[in-house]
């Protein structure tokens, strides 16, 4: 009995060997295949990194063997399939070829970005001898042009040069000035009204009226700026445009030192040879009142197409400060007096530049404005 017991259990010993053999060459086995499908894996990688000419499909490369879905990542899938005792070790082959493929990854991307580089570099090659593209300047307007001329002028006479408000109330731009409530020029349909009270300036006289109100005497100014006005546009009209104005206010003013004034603008303005004629004429802000002629530039007096055959030009109006203006403001005209003058900048600048047509000063024409 005892034998029979010691022959069963050494029959059962020799089953449970063959049979652990067995595993072991079945682990064994898989363990090569999985060493040799690495192997496949990485040479494979290898070689499409090798013969890759660009980052993009360095990148496909990377995704196709390292991504989520890679060829790497479902080997490590298969591991369930791997003995436990085994697993580490072919984890470690898993992760031996993974950092294998990065580090000649990593290489190709380096030496691809430096190729790239210096095939940029090679096509924005900057030869500096070649001559430099000249920056395209450009000219300063014919107003800008007159108006920087004239205050030049009565700078050098002593005048200070005075901005107000394109936007005016009615007391300034009208009252003050003398003119009363039913003036044609109050009309709306010369003047842009915004309310009963404020409206756009048609002058800029109310600059004068602002300073003599102020009453620091004696006061010789001059003020430029735009104006407003309900013209149609057409060659010599706009509703917009721009007044220079002059003021002098002191103690024995007289016609003579208006007169002698705006000869010597005349002369540094329209040249030397240029005389002067008075008009008589009437503003209500000024009492004698005149407009100004000059002698035609252009043909010295004789006559010609600018000056319509008549050899003179009219170019601004101008007068003594009418008595009441100077009372309303303040100041008392039995002991001052004083003279002003009106210049229309866009008239004398067509005027001195030969334009006729005044809309060419506002189209921003460059063939036009680059000849001045």
């Amino acid at each position: 009995m005892l034998q029979l017991r010691m022959a069963f259990c050494k029959k059962r010993l020799i089953f449970r060997i063959k049979k652990y053999d067995a595993y072991q060459v079945r682990s064994v086995r898989m363990e090569d295949k999985m060493k040799e499908k690495l192997d496949a894996i990485k040479e494979s990688a290898l070689s499409q990194i090798k013969a890759t000419d660009s980052l993009e499909k360095l990148n496909d490369i990377r995704v196709a063997f390292l991504g989520k879905k890679g060829e790497l990542t479902e080997v490590l899938k298969s591991m369930k399939e791997v003995a436990p005792e085994d697993r580490p070790k072919v984890g470690q082959i898993v992760n031996e070829t993974r950092q294998a493929i990065e580090e000649v990854l990593d290489a190709a991307k380096k030496d691809l970005a430096a190729k790239k580089r210096e095939l940029q570099m090679k096509s924005e090659v900057i030869d500096v001898t070649l001559p430099a593209k000249k920056a395209e300047l450009g000219h300063k307007h014919p107003n800008t042009l007159a108006r920087e001329e004239i205050e030049k002028i009565f700078i050098g006479m002593g005048y200070e040069v005075v901005e107000g408000p394109e936007v005016e109330y009615d007391h300034y731009n009208f009252e003050l000035l003398n003119i009363p409530a039913n003036h044609p020029a109050k009309d709306e349909q010369d003047t842009f009204y915004i309310t009963k009270d404020i409206l756009l300036r048609t002058q800029t006289s109310p600059v004068q009226a602002r300073i003599m109100e102020k009453g620091h005497l004696p006061i010789r100014i001059l003020s430029p700026g735009r104006v407003f006005r309900a013209d149609e546009v057409d060659a010599t009209h706009s509703p917009s445009f721009h007044q220079v104005e002059g003021l002098v206010v002191d103690k024995g003013i007289t016609f003579a030192d208006l007169k002698g004034t705006l000869e010597q603008f005349a002369k540094e303005f329209f040249g030397p040879d240029t005389k002067v004629k008075f008009r008589p004429h009437h503003f209500p802000f000024t009492e004698p009142s005149a407009e100004v002629d000059v002698t035609c530039f252009k043909c010295g007096g004789k006559g010609c197409r600018m000056c319509k055959g008549s050899g003179w030009i009219e170019i601004l109006g101008c007068g003594m400060v009418h008595p009441h203006v100077l009372e309303m403001c303040g100041i008392d005209p039995e002991v001052y007096s004083g003279f002003a003058f009106g210049i229309g900048l866009e008239r004398v600048a067509l005027l001195k530049y030969e334009i006729d047509d005044m809309r060419l000063l506002y189209e921003n024409d460059k063939r036009f404005l680059s000849q001045f």
